[in-house]
């Protein structure tokens, strides 16, 4: 799923909300910092289901960047620690401090969700009061709890094969051959590669 924000259009194709936050940490056209402010980390929050369109946001600020950029960080030792454990199976130093902070962070509770009628009668999900930063920070903590105390899910992490990409993803395709992030993305930047160089094998 993607969801445009002014000029940048994020991409929720990860398969978890926790690999989505880490993935806004990877460069794209030129931009070294996706979420580097109060408008844009408020416009992810609502592109990735954390908390309903429509939800008041006001108290999004720098201190809130700061926050989901440290979770960011503390995920990204985590994950590739994980993918890294099949080759020596022994987490850094840093992947251990990683671990303690996201299970503390995790401990928080997650915004109260309520249902509430639409005009027509169908019933839609809305938070009991505008969210805290720490709740919205412990629901993607949770969700990398969840993640890597799975098995099964575990063994489905993947990093993407496409030349300077090093987003993460949910294998969840049959015989778990994804190779990359996107097959529109980096998949198609690979066969568009693919396709010059037999060209070029063709011109020489």
């Amino acid at each position: 799923m993607t969801t445009g924000t002014g000029s940048y259009v994020w991409r929720f194709d990860s398969g978890r909300v926790c690999l989505d936050l880490l993935a806004t940490g990877e460069p794209v056209a030129g931009r070294q910092e996706r979420i580097d402010g109060a408008v844009p980390l408020a416009q992810w929050l609502v592109g990735a289901g954390l908390v309903p369109e429509g939800t008041p946001l006001t108290a999004v600020d720098a201190r809130w960047v700061r926050a989901f950029a440290e979770l960011r960080g503390r995920l990204g030792e985590l994950v590739r620690a994980e993918l890294r454990a099949e080759l020596d199976g022994r987490p850094s130093r840093a992947a251990t401090a990683a671990l303690a902070r996201v299970n503390a962070l995790a401990a928080g509770a997650p915004p109260a969700l309520r249902a509430v009628r639409r005009a027509d009668g169908t019933l839609v999900r809305a938070l009991d009061a505008e969210p805290e930063c720490a709740a919205l920070l412990a629901v993607v903590a949770r969700d990398a709890v969840e993640l890597l105390t799975d098995p099964a899910a575990r063994a489905r992490l993947r990093q993407c094969e496409g030349d300077s990409c090093r987003r993460v993803y949910l294998d969840t395709s049959r015989g778990r051959r994804r190779r990359w992030c996107s097959s529109e993305v980096c998949g198609n930047r690979e066969r568009v590669a693919r396709h010059r160089r037999r060209a070029a094998l063709t011109r020489a």
